[in-house]
């Protein structure tokens, strides 16, 4: 089937924005306020719909995405060209790309999705009270979802692959730098819904309404159950604090690695590898290392990373324990609290696991943290002492992920402790509600 929102091109995009831009406040206002109201009349659809009935959803839409990948990637050219006329970086720039791998990967998570099992009516908890009334408190959808996030394609078809599962309709802001990826992308999700007969309305995008079209969507308190914002310190600083709507903090990344004073040396350079350098532009990856000053590994790993292309940010202590004629920069206060997003690494030296963990309270972002020690002792003062969403004992931070945790994709990683944290897979995407059925008992 070949329908017209799948074919949005760049340039529809830019003419629908700039007529967007031309809008009064009072009219943009009304706009988005007419597709939260659209999102919510959707969400009560498909809130009503069951496990079966969207699993086959979710497959066809993987199904519709390899059949049309043609369309994608030629959208997702004219985004990556034009990011890179732009001055783009080439970390921005392999956020922003697809190829037909990628391609293949987005269909092979909503396929991972439909295999899990669905969260709503599932019981937290049940039980027949004393005065013989039957309680359930169960997984409902939050209803209307709302995303802004910067530019990665994949997180379109994730987010929306989340939110339907979980019975949601969800609003999505994908950013300027990946519009006619996320029109492509949006359309052909709209295309399946409207031919299995789910309201197409349950995915939408206020993309055409930029910025100005964002600020109303935060500002839309009773409209929206939740926003969730993903990317960069930047964006979601400005989301946290400007939202008058419920919003989940999300993402930032500032990674910390111990490298214990036991750790084996080739165990912690295939850690540190892989953590840094297998994709730098992603939350996930570290972007400090605190070396225990007893660390016979040090040297090697150290020299492993700077041959790997990492440019080292180092204290006085860590520069010591460089290779012989090996460059590396002096670390300052803005190095231990920066997220690089790019092959440079912070390295600090501590005296033990107690002087890593007080650093780690001075500048984690509450992300995720990693020990590579083959000392029990430590391993269990490090996880006991971390306060993060997640902590990994002898394993690459890039596993804090929602796909490699068994979620099937992820919204985002909170960093946050209310409601939900670390990765959110389909059960955070629901709320609860409490069910009491009696026979007629009355409080006394």
């Amino acid at each position: 089937m070949t329908d017209l929102k799948a074919e949005t091109t760049a340039e529809t995009t830019t003419a629908r924005t700039e007529n967007a831009s031309a809008l009064s406040p009072e009219q943009l206002t009304e706009a988005v306020h007419a597709i939260t109201d659209r999102a919510r009349a959707a969400s009560r659809v498909l809130g009503r719909a069951n496990r079966a009935r969207k699993d086959r959803l979710l497959l066809a839409i993987a199904e519709a995405l390899v059949a049309r990948r043609d369309v994608v990637l030629a959208a997702n050219r004219t985004d990556v060209e034009r990011g890179r006329a732009a001055g783009t970086s080439d970390y921005l720039l392999d956020r922003l790309s697809l190829d037909s791998e990628r391609v293949d990967r987005l269909a092979e998570a909503l396929a991972q999705l439909a295999a899990l099992p669905d969260p709503v009516g599932t019981a937290v908890r049940a039980e027949t009270l004393p005065n013989g009334l039957r309680m359930r408190q169960v997984r409902v959808p939050l209803g209307v979802v709302a995303a802004i996030y910067e530019a990665r394609p994949n997180v379109t078809v994730d987010i929306a692959g989340l939110a339907l599962k979980s019975g949601n309709a969800v609003i999505l802001r994908g950013g300027s730098a990946a519009a006619a990826t996320n029109a492509a992308l949006v359309g052909i999700i709209r295309d399946t819904l409207d031919a299995h007969g789910l309201p197409d309305d349950a995915v939408l995008t206020i993309d055409e309404f930029g910025r100005e079209g964002a600020q109303v969507l935060m500002a839309a308190r009773g409209r929206i159950d939740v926003l969730i914002p993903r990317g960069g310190r930047n964006l979601i600083q400005s989301v946290v604090t400007t939202a008058r709507v419920p919003v989940i903090e999300t993402g930032e990344g500032n990674v910390h690695i111990l490298l214990d004073e036991s750790a084996d040396e080739e165990m912690a350079i295939d850690i540190l590898l892989n953590a840094k350098t297998q994709r730098p532009s992603v939350c996930n990856t570290v972007e400090t290392l605190l070396v225990h000053a007893r660390s016979a590994a040090a040297p090697g790993v150290l020299d492993a990373l700077v041959r790997a292309g990492v440019t080292l940010h180092v204290d006085d202590r860590s520069r010591a324990l460089l290779p012989e004629g090996t460059d590396a920069l002096p670390a300052t206060d803005d190095d231990w609290g920066r997220e690089y997003m790019q092959l440079d690494l912070a390295v600090r030296t501590v005296d033990s696991v107690d002087e890593a963990l007080q650093h780690i309270r001075r500048w984690s972002t509450g992300h995720s943290e990693a020990i590579i020690t083959n000392s029990l002792a430590s391993s269990e003062e490090f996880v006991a002492g971390v306060d993060s969403a997640a902590v990994l004992v002898n394993a690459s931070t890039r596993f804090v992920d929602g796909g490699e945790l068994g979620l099937g994709a992820e919204v985002g990683i909170s960093t946050q402790k209310m409601h939900a944290r670390g990765p959110m897979g389909l059960a955070e995407l629901t709320t609860t509600k409490w069910i009491v059925q009696g026979e007629g008992q009355i409080r006394r």
